[in-house]
């Protein structure tokens, strides 16, 4: 049986990372931190934000909602407490299928 690498995933992720993930400024997630309430990653001793998997997925819902769609910032505040279900849901589906469109690509590549 081959060996299959596994995903790894942290439970905690720098601002520095996530900065990087995002291609944004520190500023911009410390701003978005303020705005959004669902957003409370922990910190240390040292006061440095560590970002869980869940403020990873709630960025990604921000992002899409201000960037792509081009809600105000109160507009999307307003969205994600009345359709935050629907919302977390819709996120999960679109990044299911961007690692299938990855994944289709590689192999697409490799023929």
């Amino acid at each position: 049986m081959p060996y299959k690498e596994r995903e790894i995933n942290k439970l905690y992720y720098t601002m520095g990372e996530v900065t990087e993930m995002f291609n944004v400024n520190a500023s911009q997630i410390r701003f978005y931190e303020r705005e959004f309430d669902i957003l409370q990653p922990k910190k240390n001793k040292k006061g440095n934000r560590l970002f869980t998997q869940d403020d990873i997925a709630n960025l990604k819902i921000i992002f899409s909602l201000v960037k792509d769609k081009g809600y105000t910032l109160q507009g999307a505040r307003d969205y994600l407490r009345s359709n935050k279900n629907e919302v977390k849901e819709n996120q999960r589906v679109i990044d299911s299928l961007e690692k299938l469109k990855g994944f289709l690509l590689d192999v697409r590549d490799s023929l």
